[in-house]
């Protein structure tokens, strides 16, 4: 157990930073590492890193998506949307707001870090082409995306989770969860605003009059289908990993030969982090630690509200330190002791989704968002925290309350 818990730590250090001058690992290797380093000292067997640590659902829809994006921006969409974007907000202001709403709004129907693939690439043209400064912008994306997932059993993994384990409808789940998420929102919103309205004038965007650029109609129009047809798969309750591979085969096959140049632009890094990072994570897992850390049966005794708030900040602690979902894994086996077991998923499902604004690791959706924008959403661990904080802080209280009211 010593053995995993030391391979956790250091991996975990080495993702946050450089705590080492004379070692360099960058995020993907420093992950890669970390996951045979459990092999190694045995926390982990072969077999289990191949069979059970890493999910390859997650994995599956992870490059479903780049693919589809990759004939977006082949196509010029990125570019055309960008344009379109800017001239619609005409003020850097307006264009924060409306960013963090439509990821919200997106990720309560699709998952969240389906989003943040497919509108970061469109954010990072909008702020080169308007010279903005980026932070604001990635942060109501992630920030948003994280938030508006809460609201639906589709809006990120853990939810689906949720979903299965509890029992609850879609409709049960919708009329509490979403007003509780219509709410953290809004707090994301005021604090982005808070921390960066000042740079952000009210001034007209730059390039907003730019003629609009050229695209790759027929390409663009095969994307589309693609594109629309994976949505309403998913929608429809379709498994999303095949979803999105199913999208990204028919443009492989219908889109000419440009299959290579796309697939040469996926992000195989990003996909060997998730990978090494399920292992080291399924890893520590295995040691019994959270049971040890997380004793919820004091909460047993204690009223609805109060075991609503005190398991909101246990499900931020733990769904930072082990991820949401071993987290939810773990807290499924408490429900039970629980006054009102309904409303302890419910707060479940809330928790463990903004736990994700806290830090940069949180979630996959944030992690997604700042590898694409790359040299732009360069961000030390604690400078994220000191946003992450008062927003994780300030849009679960306000989400506590709302289910309350809407239990």
């Amino acid at each position: 157990m010593t053995a995993a818990l030391i391979v956790f730590a250091i991996t975990y250090l080495f993702i946050l930073g450089q705590p080492l001058p004379f070692i360099r690992l960058e995020r993907p290797a420093a992950a890669l590492v970390g996951a045979v380093a459990m092999v190694v000292v045995g926390a982990v067997s072969p077999a289990e890193a191949y069979r059970d640590a890493i999910d390859y659902q997650t994995l599956a829809l992870l490059l479903g998506m780049m693919i589809l994006t990759g004939y977006l921006q082949a196509a010029g969409f990125f570019r055309w949307a960008s344009h379109a974007v800017i001239r619609g907000a005409r003020t850097p202001r307006r264009l924060l707001a409306g960013i963090t709403v439509i990821c919200a709004a997106l990720s309560a129907l699709l998952v969240n870090d389906t989003v943040c693939l497919m509108v970061t690439p469109l954010v990072v043209q909008v702020i080169d082409d308007s010279d903005l400064p980026p932070l604001p912008f990635l942060l109501a994306i992630a920030f948003g995306a994280n938030a508006g997932s809460a609201a639906t059993p589709t809006g990120n993994p853990q939810n689906m989770l949720i979903a299965s384990l509890s029992g609850l409808s879609f409709q049960e789940f919708v009329g509490s969860l979403g007003p509780a998420a219509v709410a953290a929102t809004a707090v994301v919103l005021l604090l982005l605003f808070v921390f960066f309205g000042r740079q952000l004038p009210e001034r007209p965007l730059v390039g907003a009059e730019r003629e609009p650029p050229a695209t790759d109609r027929v390409l663009l129009a095969k994307s589309l289908v693609a594109i629309v047809g994976v949505v309403i798969a998913f929608i429809a309750g379709a498994n999303l990993a095949w979803s999105a591979l199913a999208g990204a085969a028919f443009l492989l096959l219908v889109a000419g030969n440009m299959g290579g140049e796309v697939l040469r632009e996926v992000n195989w890094l990003l996909l060997l982090f998730f990978a090494g990072l399920f292992i080291v994570v399924y890893g520590v897992g295995q040691t019994g630690v959270a049971e040890r850390l997380f004793d919820v049966a004091p909460l047993a005794g204690a009223g609805e509200a109060r075991q609503a708030i005190a398991f909101s900040a246990i499900s931020i602690v733990g769904s930072n330190l082990f991820s949401n979902v071993p987290f939810v894994i773990l807290a499924a086996k408490w429900i039970p002791a629980f006054a009102d077991p309904l409303l302890a998923w419910k707060t479940l499902a809330l928790a463990s989704t903004l736990a994700g604004n806290l830090t940069i690791v949180g979630s996959v959706a944030n992690l997604i968002v700042f590898e694409i924008a790359g040299a732009r959403g360069r961000v030390s661990f604690w400078r994220f925290l000191g946003y992450g904080l008062p927003i994780t802080l300030g849009s679960t209280a306000a989400g506590v309350v709302l289910l309350l009211l809407f239990r």
